[in-house]
């Protein structure tokens, strides 16, 4: 067994990396042992690493290889080479930006960045070889570029098992936002009431509110919605507009079944209500296992189907795709595409597409899928049955149900304690829900989740021991 001790500043002879088995290159999981070690303390910034022929010595390896792994932790921010002296740790970018912003950052929800770093780079690298690649210097159509939805067409029939997708339907957007906010515009009027979950997408309220629509709770449990409630919202208010978030609700991370949702979908045809269905979390809730038909499949003449990849991919790609109802309603979509953007961002679309053609993006998801099981066995470890139960095995985010003034009290004590989640009024719609989402993807590495995860456990404690005093 090696000696797992931190190794500090040039004391570095003896340092040999814990290579993990994987399917990626040997100089790739060098480079992976070296960040690890970095980020769990064991390499402290400073340090001088091997020479590339000793550490390839020491693990009966080509130097070539070394070189390489050195040159792939130098690319990711962790090493420095300084000609004539060697190589030496440096902390990590993301590492020295938390330390600099402050509280640990639980409120934002996306997977963790570093698992797609480096296929970022390499990809960069190697976009302008392709064919489509002049393309993207000039305006493309408002629609995106044929082989980005046809990457599109085939991530979305593979990973959300959506059988009605296809290239020749799909509209690329700048993100699963922008999409919302192209439907809203495209469906509704100025004064519209809108129905969603009682507690939903922040985004939903931002664009609401930029387009002067009034939105309607609807009570939800952890089968999702509440049929009765949505057939009284439909009416007294007379809304024809529904958006839900049925897989890993958020904030609730509730999965609709599917018995639920052919309910919702009966209810929709008999008001004649158009669906908007927000399914940006139904690549991590799969897994290996099958999720509920969308409802799209299940009444795709009123659903308007909107897929994001930052969720599952990566958040900076700002990249999504809608799949409208029929023909109609896509010319309405693009006229509002041509009037606010004229053609969505092609370039970082490109690399989506690179990705699926390559089969890279099934490594990429099997990495975010295994690292949020890890994070989401952890959450249920340590804040038990503080939390609700998700509706699937892996989720970017876990619900705390609380009554609205606890929520506040225990965010605050959470904040002053030095961990940043979710503010509880963010995504409540009424009160008739309440409570906190801790996302579990936005810190970098699992220790550091592990702690802000005690902390939230004792700001819960603290409040609920504080809150027992009698009020005289």
């Amino acid at each position: 067994m090696l000696d797992r001790a931190v190794i500090p500043g040039d004391a570095m002879e003896s340092w040999k990396p814990n290579i993990e088995e994987g399917p990626a290159p040997l100089y790739e999981r060098i480079a992976d042992a070296i960040e690890r070690d970095i980020h769990e303390s064991r390499l402290a910034p400073g340090a001088r690493l091997p020479a590339h022929r000793d550490l390839a010595h020491a693990l009966s390896i080509g130097t070539g290889t070394v070189t390489k792994a050195y040159g792939e932790a130098e690319r990711r921010g962790l090493l420095s080479s300084q000609v004539g002296r060697g190589s030496f740790v440096t902390a990590p970018i993301e590492a020295q930006d938390r330390a600099a912003a402050g509280p640990v950052d639980l409120a934002y929800n996306f997977p963790p960045v570093g698992l797609t770093s480096r296929y970022l780079a390499e990809a960069m690298g190697r976009l302008w070889r392709r064919q489509d690649f002049t393309a993207t210097s000039r305006y493309t159509a408002p629609e995106g570029l044929d082989s980005v939805r046809s990457a599109a067409s085939r991530w979305i029939r593979d990973r959300h098992e959506l059988e009605v997708a296809s290239a020749g339907n799909l509209i690329q957007t700048n993100g699963g936002q922008h999409g919302l906010s192209l439907l809203l515009q495209t469906l509704c009027r100025s004064g519209d009431t809108v129905l969603c979950e009682a507690v939903t997408f922040h985004g939903l309220k931002l664009v609401a509110r930029a387009a002067n629509l009034k939105l309607r709770g609807i009570a939800l449990d952890s089968q999702g919605l509440l049929p009765e409630a949505l057939e009284r919202a439909i009416a007294s208010t007379g809304s024809k507009v529904l958006y839900t978030v049925p897989t890993l609700q958020n904030p609730t991370a509730a999965t609709m079944s599917a018995a639920r949702r052919r309910e919702v979908v009966a209810i929709a045809r008999r008001y004649d209500v158009l669906i908007i269905e927000d399914d940006a979390y139904r690549a991590i809730a799969r897994g290996s296992s099958r999720m509920p038909p969308a409802l799209a499949d299940l009444a795709p003449e009123r659903t308007f189907y909107v897929a994001s990849i930052s969720k599952s991919i990566s958040p900076g790609l700002r990249l999504a795709f809608l799949l409208p109802p029929d023909t109609s309603w896509r010319e309405r979509i693009l006229d509002n595409i041509v009037a606010t953007g004229y053609a969505p961002p092609a370039q970082n679309a490109l690399i989506f597409a690179q990705w699926v053609e390559e089969g890279t993006v099934d490594a990429l998801v099997g990495n975010v899928l295994q690292e949020m099981q890890a994070r989401t066995a952890m959450a249920l470890r340590i804040l038990g049955d503080a939390v609700s139960k998700p509706g699937a095995d892996q989720t970017l985010h876990v619900w705390m149900p609380l009554d609205s003034l606890r929520a506040e009290r225990a965010y605050g004590r959470a904040l002053r304690a030095g961990v940043q989640i979710t503010p509880p009024d963010a995504p409540m719609v009424d009160h008739s829900i309440s409570g906190l989402r801790i996302c579990l993807g936005s810190v970098t590495d699992r220790s550091a989740l592990q702690r802000a995860l005690g902390i939230v456990l004792h700001a819960l404690k603290d409040e609920m021991s504080g809150s027992s005093a009698a009020v005289v």
